[in-house]
């Protein structure tokens, strides 16, 4: 069984949210209940029983059979039942309420073999990691102000010092982490205390150009995102546009996949692609990539912020 509650970041790390966080906390609280467990009869029938039982309403439900691994992955949003969202400075009732929940669910979940989580409706916090381009940094600043990213960005972290005018010109952290050979371990010690600090979430890797190691990356396993081009064919080395603007392609995408030791090929939450064709330089090329870019990570960061995202092995199930 898995259990994730929600937090909180302390003040000083959430007094630059501004209209963005107002814009993301007055909407109604949601619970939402994931599962995955092996198919057999009965599974719909005892959740929605528990949850109506206790005077709650399902708002949102989806289900997913899959009959290749004989088991099923369920997404349920609920409200009601005498739960409610905690004023500033409640937290510990909220989680209250949630541990009484899940402790009330347990048996349940153990008649039926359940892996599940109960999430308590607040929204997500993402520590954003960036290099030298901006687009997916700038996208994703663009939708927490408007309220659309169903998040708050705690921080920004970067081994390079130019964005952080962007970052703190949105009233955002921006802290510099220098990457070398030799600092790399203690760069990324550093990283996972700035987790901590944080009370980060979500680790969105938004253009950070460096490869993590497979100890941090099995640290941050279903809790990191990572975005990157991906053309058909594809291109790995150095200046993917202009080696695909010389091959002549016809497809131009982006991929966000959740981060794992083998380098861009984690379980895929999302993709985006763009049909271009020869009248496109290799200049334009980057422009449309780029946008393929920001669409497909803000889409991920939101579905997997709304806990729409269950993990299946080498691949996903998404809720959308």
């Amino acid at each position: 069984m898995t259990i994730l509650l929600e937090s909180r970041a302390p003040g000083n790390a959430t007094a630059a949210a501004g209209t963005a966080t107002a814009a993301a906390t007055t909407r109604p609280a949601q619970l939402v209940l994931t599962l995955s467990c092996p198919e057999q009869p009965g599974i719909v029938r005892a959740v929605t029983a528990f949850l109506a039982d206790r005077g709650f309403d399902i708002v949102e439900h989806q289900q997913f059979d899959d009959h290749v691994s004989g088991k099923l992955y369920l997404r349920t949003a609920f409200t009601g039942g005498g739960f409610e969202e905690p004023s500033h400075g409640a937290e510990g009732d909220s989680h209250q309420n949630v541990d009484i929940l899940i402790a009330a669910f347990a048996p349940i979940a153990g008649e039926f073999g359940m892996d599940f989580t109960i999430y308590d409706g607040r929204p997500q916090r993402l520590l954003v990691m960036v290099s030298k381009f901006g687009h997916c940094l700038n996208d994703l600043i663009f939708r927490w102000q408007a309220g659309s990213l169903g998040a708050e960005i705690a921080v920004v972290v970067s081994n390079h010092e130019d964005l952080r005018p962007m970052a703190e010109a949105a009233g955002l952290t921006f802290l510099h982490v220098p990457v070398t050979a030799a600092t790399k371990p203690e760069a990324e010690a550093r990283l996972l205390e700035l987790v901590a600090e944080y009370d980060a979430d979500l680790v969105v890797l938004a253009r950070y150009m460096q490869v993590l190691s497979n100890d941090l990356c099995t640290s941050l396993r279903g809790r990191a995102i990572n975005i990157h081009h991906s053309f058909l064919p594809g291109f790995k080395v150095a200046k993917p546009y202009h080696q695909a603007y010389d091959r002549g392609v016809k497809l131009v995408g982006a991929t966000a996949h959740y981060v794992t030791a083998d380098l861009d090929e984690g379980p895929i939450i999302e993709q985006e692609v763009f049909r271009v064709d020869h009248s496109l330089d290799a200049d334009a090329l980057v422009t449309v990539g780029r946008d393929a870019e920001t669409q497909a990570l803000s889409r991920a960061v939101k579905w997997h912020c709304q806990h729409r995202v269950l993990l299946n092995n080498t691949r996903t199930v998404v809720f959308r």
